[in-house]
């Protein structure tokens, strides 16, 4: 099966690195329209929303993703839009109302990325209680539970630990049943995407890393005789050759900003020891590290268009079935990404399944 792509929407000021470097990124509608556009055209499959709702790791402002890709699908063919939705701030009756509209209005285009939470003032200023490590995943599974039966059963009656559901109808339903990712590297969020989850997000890490997470959640959903796919991230800089390529990489740590980067080293940090196993999923991120706010620089999709490439082959082998890339500079960098290394990919995606002959 071939790879797929797909690229983290830049709705909230900043960009994607912790950095005062120039970017040539912008989070408003009209940047966003062109960049979706070109990504869809340059050969990506999705599109990610982040979520967003309170100014953190320098990012002031942010537009709200749901709205957001409801405008986005008015100006794509193609691409599937993926709406990171925040348990806790949403009721999961009317989210599922939003994601098929959402569905129908985009023909079929519509998806959902759970996001159980690491941000303690997002919900205490939007005064919402602060629930424990494992309930937010508990509250999570529930929110998808819901989802899946509203956009599937005539009738939803669902009584859980968060959420009561009466009788509820919804109509019309999703034009297509929209997928469901999540990421977290708790053993519960691994055990929550092997019950309900059909992509299982991971930060950037080593190749050695990302087996080891895929062999478990693999595992883990076997049992629950489920398949699930699983996506990484990646910050992506591609140039003419690796030492342009890695001295981008030295000049946004460069004009890292400190005390944000080591704010929100305490913001994880803090979130982490509330699982049971007293660590998240940046309990082995550097500072380097969290310049790129989910490890993306770990991956390793950085240098020259052949090296990148190579690099994803070796994700695929690994097991990973989707990309999720981030970028310095937008306005440029997606279509270059889709004319220099995507093509590259495909090819060498090609060579591997030719049969090998003596």
């Amino acid at each position: 099966m071939a790879l797929k792509f797909a690229y983290w929407v830049p709705n909230v000021s900043g960009g994607l690195v912790i950095s005062d470097i120039p970017q040539k990124t912008d989070w408003s509608f009209e940047a966003n329209a062109r960049y979706a556009r070109i990504a869809e055209q340059a050969g990506f499959e999705y599109a990610l929303l982040q979520t967003r709702f309170v100014g953190s790791y320098g990012a002031e402002n942010q537009l709200e993703a749901i709205t957001l890709a409801a405008a986005l699908a008015a100006v794509t063919q193609k691409i599937r839009l993926i709406t990171a939705i925040l348990p806790g701030l949403w009721h999961p009756g009317v989210v599922a109302k939003m994601i098929a509209t959402l569905d129908q209005i985009s023909n079929g285009r519509a998806a959902v990325n759970i996001v159980s939470g690491w941000f303690k003032d997002e919900f205490h200023k939007y005064g919402q209680p602060w629930l424990d490590h494992d309930e937010r995943y508990r509250r999570s599974e529930e929110f998808i539970r819901v989802l899946r039966s509203m956009w599937t059963q005539e009738e939803t009656t669902f009584t859980g630990a968060f959420y009561r559901i009466w009788q509820a109808p919804l109509k019309p339903k999703p034009a297509t049943l929209p997928p469901v990712f999540q990421g977290g590297n708790s053993k519960a969020a691994k055990q929550m995407a092997a019950r309900v989850s059909d992509w299982y997000f991971m930060n950037g890490n080593t190749l050695e890393g990302i087996r080891k997470q895929i062999d478990e959640v693999k595992e883990l959903a076997a049992l629950e005789g489920r398949k699930v796919q699983f996506g990484v991230n990646g910050f992506v800089i591609v140039r003419d050759t690796e030492e342009e390529a890695k001295q981008v990489l030295r000049e946004i740590v460069a004009h890292a900003d400190p005390k944000v980067v080591e704010g929100f080293r305490d913001q994880v940090r803090f979130a982490g020891k509330a699982s049971p196993e007293r660590e998240g999923m940046w309990a082995n991120s550097g500072f380097e590290d969290l310049v790129q706010y989910n490890d993306g620089f770990k991956t390793g999709l950085i240098g020259t268009p052949e090296q990148v490439a190579d690099r994803i082959i070796a994700l695929k082998k690994a097991g990973v079935n989707l990309i999720l890339t981030g970028f310095l500079h937008y306005e440029e960098d997606l279509a270059l990404f889709g004319e220099k290394v995507i093509p590259l990919v495909r090819e060498k995606e090609r060579l591997l399944e030719q049969p090998v002959t003596d």
